[in-house]
C-alpha cells in the first residue's frame, strides 16, 4: 500500500505528528509544533492536503495554524477572527471541521467561525452568536465551549454542533440559524422537574454513523445516546456500560452499527477509567449490547482519562482505532479494538487525535 498514514495529535504543548505507512508497521514521532502552545484539535483537508490546528489560551488568544507540507512546518494563519465580536470573545479554538471546502472553527463562548478562503479570513456565524436561547447557556467544567462539529456528507449547508453545556444544535442554512436537538437527553444536574430541557444539556462528544447521516451517537455528561432522526429525538443506550459518564465517542468508518467509547468512573469520583483498569467499550449493534476491549491496555493502577476529542479511527481495512490519554500515552489497535499497543508515551496531555491519509 503506497502513501502515508498520519496520526495528528493536539496536546497541551503543541502539535505532534506520527508518520507511518499504510501497513501501519512503524511510526515516527515529530514535534512539538505550533510554538508548543495548547492545541485542542488538528485535522486534515482531504482535498487540498492542508493540515489545520486550533488552540490558544487566555494569554495569546485563539489561534489557528496551517501546514502545507504534511505537518513538517506550520504557520499561524489567524488570531483576530474578524470584526463584530462582543467583549468576552473566545480565548481558544476547540474544534475544526471541513465541509465542502469551508473551514469551520468552534471556540469557547460557543462562537462558531467560518472561512471560505483556506483560513485567510474568518467571520462568526450569527445563528449561534445571536441564538435566542444564548442568555440561558452556561459553561461546563472547561467553560462554554463548542467542541464538536459534524458536517452532513451530502448537504453543504447542513451540520450539527455540540456545546458544553448548551446541547446539540442543527443548521440547515449554513449557520444562519440553528435549532436545538436535545429531546430525550437528560440534564441530571438540573432540578428534578427540569431534567429534560429543550437546551442546556452538557454534551461531551458527537459522532455520525457511516453511510447514515440520520444516525448520530452522543456521549453526554449524563448518559450515552443514539438518534436515528438527525437528533430530533434521542434514545438511551447506556445499559450495559460501567458508567453513564465519559467524553469521546467515535463511529466505525464503514459499519453504521459499530461505535467505540471510553467510559470514566463518573464526574465526581476522579474522572478516570473505572476500577483503574483501561478499556475501550464497543457495540456492534448500535448500542444494544457492549463489550469491554482490554487486551494490551493497563489493567491496574491506571488513573488516566480520555478527553472528548482524543479518540479516532482510520479508514483502512481493518479499521485502526486510536486514543490518547491525559497521561500522554497514545494507544492504537489495528484490529478494530481486539488488541492495543502503545505507539507513544510521556507526551503532554493529549487533547485530540485524528487520522489523515496522504498519497
Amino acid at each position: 500500500m503506497s502513501g502515508k498514514l498520519l496520526i495528528l495529535l493536539g496536546t497541551a504543548k503543541g502539535v505532534f505528528v506520527l508518520r507511518g505507512d499504510r501497513a501501519r508497521r512503524h511510526f515516527e514521532i515529530e514535534g512539538p509544533f505550533c510554538e508548543t502552545l495548547p492545541v485542542n484539535h488538528v485535522i486534515g483537508d482531504p482535498v487540498s492536503g492542508a493540515l489545520y490546528a486550533g488552540g490558544g489560551n487566555g494569554w495569546r488568544g485563539p489561534s489557528i495554524w496551517r501546514s502545507d507540507d504534511g505537518g513538517r512546518n506550520w504557520m499561524i494563519i489567524e488570531q483576530s477572527f474578524g470584526p463584530g465580536l462582543a467583549e468576552g470573545g473566545p480565548r481558544a479554538i476547540w474544534s475544526l471541521a471541513i465541509q465542502d471546502g469551508r473551514l469551520l472553527a468552534g471556540g469557547d463562548q460557543a462562537i462558531l467561525f467560518a472561512s471560505d478562503d483556506g483560513g485567510r479570513g474568518f467571520a462568526p456565524l450569527g445563528g449561534l452568536r445571536d441564538h435566542p436561547s444564548r442568555e440561558h447557556w452556561h459553561g461546563g467544567g472547561a467553560g462554554l465551549i463548542l467542541h464538536s462539529i459534524v458536517p452532513h456528507p451530502g448537504d453543504p449547508r447542513q451540520f450539527w454542533v455540540a456545546i458544553s453545556a448548551a446541547g446539540v444544535f442543527h443548521t440547515m442554512d449554513g449557520g444562519q440559524s440553528f435549532t436545538p436537538r436535545n429531546r430525550g437527553t437528560r440534564a441530571d444536574f438540573m432540578p428534578e422537574d427540569q431534567r429534560y430541557p429543550e437546551y442546556g444539556q452538557c454534551v461531551h462528544g458527537l459522532a455520525m454513523a457511516a453511510g447514515n447521516p440520520g444516525r448520530l451517537y452522543q456521549q453526554n455528561h449524563c448518559g450515552m445516546y443514539r438518534s436515528d432522526d438527525g437528533g430530533q429525538s434521542w434514545t438511551s443506550i447506556e445499559k450495559g456500560l460501567p458508567s453513564s459518564f465519559g467524553f469521546p465517542v467515535v463511529a466505525h468508518p464503514r459499519d453504521p452499527d459499530t461505535l467505540f467509547l471510553v467510559p470514566l468512573n463518573g464526574d465526581m469520583a476522579g474522572r478516570f477509567v473505572p476500577d483503574a483498569a483501561a478499556a475501550v467499550w464497543c457495540s456492534r449493534d448500535a448500542g444494544e449490547n457492549w463489550q469491554a476491549m482490554r487486551q494490551g491496555l493497563p489493567q491496574a493502577h491506571c488513573y488516566f482519562c480520555v478527553l472528548r476529542q482524543a479518540m479516532a479511527v482510520d479508514p483502512l481495512e481493518p479499521a485502526g482505532l486510536y486514543f490518547g490519554s491525559s497521561s500522554g500515552s497514545l494507544y492504537a489497535s489495528f484490529d478494530e479494538g481486539e488488541s492495543f499497543t502503545a505507539l507513544a508515551t510521556h507526551l503532554p496531555v493529549i487533547q485530540s487525535v485524528e487520522t489523515f491519509l496522504v498519497d
